[in-house]
């Protein structure tokens, strides 16, 4: 604020002059120039109210008039800050799939071995054949031979049970196969036994069919020896007639000649 028209003491040494709020309270300070004017600053006070007030400047000296003016006080412009809306992102949560195979489980079944017995009596070969039953030591399968003991040139049949149905049949006798064939639905089969080689003795008949038949049977030679023997009496005899006669017409013509 500044003012004109204000003369100090002219003993005045101390030109500072104070500004007072209604009167009162000191709220800035100026100096008087000492030509009658002067100028100084202020502040509001804080807590000063809306509407009119009375400023004052007054010399520290003595002075011819104490100038003032009125200062009016405006409320405050209310201001409204519009918050900014919330956005709220939601994020869905990420679905794990796992998957498990049901666990896999092996199971081998190992070949079923049947091991059978046949008990084998030596007859004539004129005897009638019989049927020999060959149980397994195991299972329920069985191999049946229908004749004990043969000779060669002898049928051989071959019928086996327990097989697996449908499964090839391959009999074998010393390392070398003597026949084949297909079991039925059943897992019954019946074929002919034709060995390659006939050597006397017993010989074990294996027929592998998804398990393991096993049965034997007896091959005998037959013996020609007493035919053999009567055939050579013969010869000899007629060797022998024929040289005796040969000897007597030699010692006929031998004394004839004497």
């Amino acid at each position: 604020m500044s003012w004109t028209g204000v003369y100090l003491d002219p003993d005045c040494s101390d030109y500072t002059v104070r500004i007072l709020w209604d009167g009162g309270t000191v709220i800035g300070s100026g100096r008087h120039s000492g030509r009658g004017a002067g100028s100084a600053s202020a502040t509001v006070p804080a807590n000063a109210g809306v509407g009119g007030h009375r400023v004052t400047a007054r010399p520290v000296c003595a002075a011819t008039s104490n100038p003032s003016d009125s200062f009016t006080v405006t409320p405050r412009p209310t201001t409204t800050t519009t918050a900014p809306p919330v956005t709220t992102t939601t994020t869905a949560p990420v679905t794990t799939t796992t998957t498990t195979r049901p666990p896999t489980t092996t199971t081998t079944t190992r070949p079923t071995t049947t091991t059978t017995t046949t008990t084998t009596t030596t007859t004539d070969s004129s005897a009638p054949a019989t049927s020999t039953t060959v149980t397994p030591y195991d299972g329920d399968g069985a191999l049946t031979l229908d004749k004990d003991n043969i000779q060669p040139g002898d049928p051989l049949t071959a019928t086996g049970t327990g097989c697996d149905p449908g499964s090839p049949v391959r009999l074998s006798a010393l390392g070398e196969d003597v026949g084949t064939a297909i079991a039925n639905d059943s897992g019954t089969f019946s074929t002919r036994v034709e060995f390659t080689m006939i050597q006397p003795g017993r010989h074990v008949i294996r027929a592998d069919c998804g398990v393991v038949l096993v049965g034997s049977v007896d091959v005998a030679l037959t013996s020609s020896t007493g035919g053999s023997s009567s055939t050579l009496v013969v010869l000899v005899f007629f060797v022998l007639v024929g040289a005796i006669l040969v000897r007597r017409q030699f010692a006929g013509l031998f004394a004839k000649r004497g």
